[in-house]
């Protein structure tokens, strides 16, 4: 196969149902959602099998027990797509919608309106939920999409792909807008990260090496983010039960998360009082506690902190702890070693509170909240396409409005400037 001519080919496809998606109404992208899921319950036995050859495949080329448990797709797992795909079908589309519209002297009205991105690009690994997921927010904010899984889902994403085909003719809308790259071939990704004929964004859903590797080489805009290093701050005002209770939670609750806590910063006024708890809770939990010199006085199972331990993401049950002097030098702290994804403040100081806001350059910053909460679910957005730490065009948990961006638009009646 000509990998090249076969992704140029998918592009060009692809930015042909771009312009019909961007003209569908509200009505025939949720019939689409609606009837994908409907599809994906009648099938649910075909989707099943062709996941048990990724699965055979998967184990037999000795894939970590980890991914494949990732790659498996059991009847929960459908349900929870088609959940999925319903709860897209009722959010609110933003296509089309008109913000700031005024008058202006002239007597011209001028706004802002919303209007899909085009046709995006996303490459992911293994977890064959992620197809419906993205296809769904592609579909409800007008875009077209080339979704390009792990090789070691290629069963089931193909499988799902006529499903969403399915749900798309029912809907009198282009198969096309949804396709997945058929090919297993590596030099598929350098392609579509490469056309910007015809791709418009790139979104990367996978570990480091992938995002570093996109971002890299990428010849269109990419929305991305490479580490979740949070922290939580415990400051010398905090209520020391609330502070337990998130740094507990931003921690342990999972821990191969990007929302993950990595790095607990504690106010030395309160570090002896409410260290030595905490420790408890995670040592009960086999957390491995990295510490700088004033922490393993306090906690005796802590070992001494590294440089690298600041600015690792572990995804694993180890934490990194420092005790600071105040709040400056927490956010100092963060600022400098952070990845500017997911940053919590505990306090009881409203003033503190704004300041931290503020001062912390991060996609998300919470005030008495666990980290865990950077979300899109829990942020009302509905499913994520993922998280962006980029500061343009989006930032945070990309939903909807961020598979969106906007043009202006002018209301006259024969103006003309004079």
């Amino acid at each position: 196969m000509d990998v090249n001519a076969y992704m140029a080919e998918l592009g060009q496809a692809a930015r042909n149902a771009a312009a019909e998606m961007a003209v569908a109404s509200t009505d025939q992208k949720n019939r689409a959602l609606l009837a994908t899921a409907d599809v994906l319950d009648e099938r649910r036995d075909v989707l099943i099998t062709e996941n048990q050859k990724d699965l055979q495949a998967a184990e037999a080329s000795g894939l970590e027990p980890a991914m494949v448990d990732r790659l498996a797709l059991t009847s929960k797992g459908i349900d929870a797509m088609i959940e999925g795909l319903k709860q897209v079908a009722a959010l609110a589309d933003p296509v089309g919608v008109i913000n700031d519209l005024k008058y202006m002297p002239s007597g011209i009205q001028v706004g802002k309106m919303r209007v899909p991105l085009g046709v995006i690009g996303i490459v992911y690994e293994s977890r064959p939920n992620v197809t419906v997921e993205a296809a769904s927010l592609c579909i409800k904010s007008g875009n077209a999409t080339i979704l390009r899984g792990g090789s070691e889902a290629i069963h089931s994403n193909k499988a799902i792909a006529e499903c969403i085909a399915l749900g798309l003719q029912q809907a009198n809308l282009s198969e096309t807008a949804v396709q997945v790259v058929a090919t297993t071939d590596r030099s598929a990704v350098g392609a579509l990260i490469t056309m910007p004929e015809y791709v418009d964004v790139v979104v990367p859903r996978g570990g480091k090496g992938l995002i570093e590797r996109i971002s890299r080489d990428a010849k269109v805009t990419v929305i991305k983010h490479l580490d979740g290093i949070c922290h939580v701050y415990i400051d010398d005002q905090a209520d020391l039960l609330k502070a337990e209770a998130i740094a507990d939670n931003a921690k342990t609750h999972r821990y191969g998360t990007c929302n993950t806590m990595e790095t607990l910063l504690v106010n030395e006024q309160i570090a002896g009082e409410i260290l030595p708890k905490l420790a408890r809770v995670y040592i009960g939990k086999n957390v491995e506690l990295r510490g700088c010199a004033k922490t393993c006085q306090l906690i005796d199972e802590a070992v001494p902190a590294k440089a690298e331990d600041w600015v690792t993401e572990y995804l694993a049950p180890v934490l990194a702890i420092k005790v600071v002097e105040s709040m400056a030098e927490a956010i100092v702290h963060i600022n400098r070693y952070g990845s500017h994804h997911t940053d919590a403040i505990v306090t009881e100081n409203y003033t503190k509170s704004r300041h931290f806001l503020t001062a912390v350059d991060s996609s998300s910053v919470m005030v008495n909240a666990s980290t865990r909460f950077a979300d899109g679910f829990e942020y009302g957005l509905g499913a994520e396409i993922g998280i962006s730490t980029d500061k343009i065009h989006a930032r945070g948990p990309v939903g909807l409005e961020g598979l969106t961006s906007e043009k202006y638009v002018v209301l006259g009646d024969g103006h003309i400037r004079q």
